[in-house]
C-alpha cells in the first residue's frame, strides 16, 4: 500500500491527526509532510503494524500507550499501561521545583520522587541538576521497570525504591516531591483514562487524600533542616491538603500555584525561615 492509502485507512478509523502521528512516527517522517510522500510504497510489516496500531486507537487506547512513548519537558518517555500518562501540569510541577531548588539550596541535594511511576518527575530534575542525588520510589514493582529503562535511555543515575511512600525510610531529604493519586473513589474521570491507565496511580479514597495524608503523617522524620515538599493536586484540594499540612508541620510557608489554565494544580511547603 501506498501513504497515501494507509493515510485514507488511518482517518477512516481513527482521529485524522492520530492517524498522521502514527504513520509518520512509523516512517521517521514528520507527520506535516507526509503529503511530499503520497505515492510512495510502504514495507508490508510496517503496514501492518500501523494496521493494528489505529485498530488499537480505534479501540480506545490511548495514542501515548499505543506509540509506547511520550515527550516530557522536551525528553522522551518509554510508557506502557503500568503507568499513568505524564500531563502538562506535571511538567508545570517540575518547572516551579527547579525554580525554588535554584534559588534556595546549594548544589549537592537529596531529593525523592515519591510514586514515581514512568520516572518522568525524579529523571527529569537529574538531568536539569546533575549534581542532586535522586531517588525514585514507587510501591509498583511494573511501574519502576518502566522508571529504570527511562534512567537507562537517558544514561542518568538515580537510586530507584520499592516501598510504600516513606514508610520504615529513614533518609532525610532536602527535596521531596510527589505527584500522587488524588481522584476520589467515586468521580467521574474520563472514560479512556478509567479504562487504561492504573486504578493504583489514580484513585486515593473516598476524598483523594489518602496519599497525602500518608506522606504528611511520616515526612517530619525525613526532611532535612532546609527543605521543600512539592506536590501536584487536584484543582479544589488546596484547602484540603494545606489544612493537613498544617497537622504535621509547623513554622511553615506554604504556597498554591495555578497551572496555565488558572486552576489551583501545585502546593509547594517550605520552613519559615
Amino acid at each position: 500500500m501506498t501513504i497515501e492509502e494507509l493515510l485514507v485507512y488511518g482517518k477512516q478509523n481513527c482521529h485524522s491527526d492520530h492517524a498522521k502521528i502514527l504513520l509518520g512516527d512509523l516512517l521517521g517522517k514528520n507527520p506535516l509532510e507526509l503529503l511530499l510522500y503520497l505515492s510512495e510504497e510502504v514495507d508490508k510489516e510496517i503496514e501492518d503494524k500501523y494496521k493494528k496500531e489505529v485498530q488499537a486507537l480505534k479501540n480506545n487506547k490511548p495514542l501515548q500507550y499505543v506509540m509506547g512513548k511520550v515527550n516530557f519537558y522536551g525528553n522522551e518517555f518509554y510508557i506502557n499501561e503500568n503507568v499513568l500518562i505524564p500531563r502538562f501540569e506535571t511538567e508545570e510541577l517540575v518547572e516551579n521545583t527547579i525554580k525554588y531548588i535554584k534559588e534556595n539550596f546549594d548544589k549537592d541535594i537529596n531529593i525523592i520522587d515519591l510514586g514515581c511511576g514512568s520516572g518522568v518527575i525524579g529523571l527529569t530534575l537529574k538531568k536539569y541538576l546533575p549534581t542532586a542525588k535522586v531517588t525514585l520510589l514507587d510501591i509498583s514493582e511494573n511501574a519502576l521497570e518502566v522508571a529504570r529503562e527511562n534512567g537507562k535511555r537517558l544514561n542518568l543515575e538515580v537510586e530507584y525504591l520499592n516501598n510504600d511512600m516513606l514508610t520504615n525510610i529513614n533518609e532525610k531529604y532536602n527535596v521531596i516531591i510527589s505527584n500522587p493519586p488524588y481522584i476520589r473513589t467515586n468521580e467521574e474521570i474520563e472514560e479512556i483514562v478509567k479504562e487504561n491507565e492504573p486504578h493504583l496511580a489514580l484513585y486515593a479514597g473516598t476524598d483523594g487524600l489518602d496519599c497525602y495524608k500518608k506522606i504528611l503523617s511520616m515526612v517530619k522524620n525525613n526532611i532535612k533542616e532546609n527543605y521543600l515538599i512539592a506536590f501536584e493536586i487536584g484543582e479544589l484540594q488546596a484547602e484540603d491538603i494545606s489544612n493537613l499540612v498544617k497537622m504535621y508541620l509547623y513554622n511553615i510557608n506554604i504556597v498554591v500555584k495555578k497551572d496555565l489554565q488558572g486552576r489551583n494544580r501545585m502546593l509547594f511547603i517550605m520552613p519559615n525561615n
